[in-house]
């Protein structure tokens, strides 16, 4: 499919008017019409906007199936879950220090087949959901459905998708090591203004060591503490650093992982 094409039926997935995209995109609806036509394309800089509003990415938008998309495709095809079912550990730590006790919005970054926005909608909370991978979305889709619960997943590449709505938990297990060193703090700085007061974040990262040999391709490094240092103004409840051995894939490995859970605007107890 041409650029048009992908916007008109990313936009009416929405249920977005052409007026309503114009709106958001701060152009003329005669742009967006002309664009899903065939008669225009957007200007280049207003590609990652529109990726952002219709909660894509640039290269989907293009048309262009990454290597890191077709690698995550192929391993969520088969009908058993590539990563299990069972929860992070980060989950069990988040609902200790935020129980659903009340409607609390969480977005999963990464969520991969969905089994930790999945336990967390079967908890109470709010659940929204991103991955650039559709055979994990389905997947996560149909465990939500399995498990009588209702989880908002919806296909985006963090490299370039930013938020605009707020949340109060943030989470992202194993996928900070494919954002580019170079939009790090932009992207950081996008998900702390988009949480709301005492929100948190638990995230964690594979850093490099050099006693640990990790796959290097389409990933990018990560020093040793890196990740706590752009949360130097939050409270650190979780801050750190393990080596374990891993078997994803069926090859016998290891990483090393920075993993923190961190508090917006913390007060302390009252």
């Amino acid at each position: 499919m041409n650029i048009g094409s992908v916007i008109m039926n990313k936009r009416k997935s929405l249920g977005y008017t052409q007026q309503n995209l114009a709106d958001k995109l701060h152009v003329s609806f005669q742009a967006v019409s002309k664009w899903e036509n065939g008669t225009a394309c957007p200007e280049i800089d207003l590609l990652p906007c529109i990726a952002t509003v219709l909660g894509t990415s640039v290269d989907t938008l293009l048309g262009y199936r990454s290597a890191v998309t077709a690698d995550y495709d192929a391993r969520y095809k088969n009908d058993e879950y590539y990563w299990g079912l069972n929860p992070s550990h980060m989950c069990y730590e988040i609902m200790e220090l935020r129980p659903p006790v009340k409607p609390l919005k969480v977005l999963d970054i990464g969520c991969g087949e969905g089994k930790d926005a999945v336990f967390f909608a079967k908890n109470g909370y709010i659940v929204s959901a991103l991955d650039i991978a559709e055979t994990g979305l389905e997947k996560g889709k149909a465990l939500a459905d399995k498990c009588g619960t209702y989880v908002d997943f919806f296909k985006a590449d963090i490299t370039d998708y930013r938020l605009d709505d707020t949340y109060d938990i943030i989470f992202s297990s194993g996928i900070f090591h494919f954002i580019k060193p170079e939009v790090r703090s932009e992207l950081i700085d996008n998900l702390k203004t988009h949480t709301n007061e005492n929100g948190i974040h638990a995230i964690n990262v594979f850093v490099t060591k050099p006693f640990v040999k990790s796959k290097t391709e389409h990933r990018f490094a990560w020093k040793s503490g890196e990740l706590f240092t752009y949360y130097h103004d939050w409270y650190f409840h979780t801050m750190k650093e393990t080596v374990f051995d891993c078997n994803s894939g069926g090859t016998p490995h290891r990483h090393c992982m920075d993993t923190m859970i961190t508090e917006k605007g913390y007060k302390g107890k009252e």
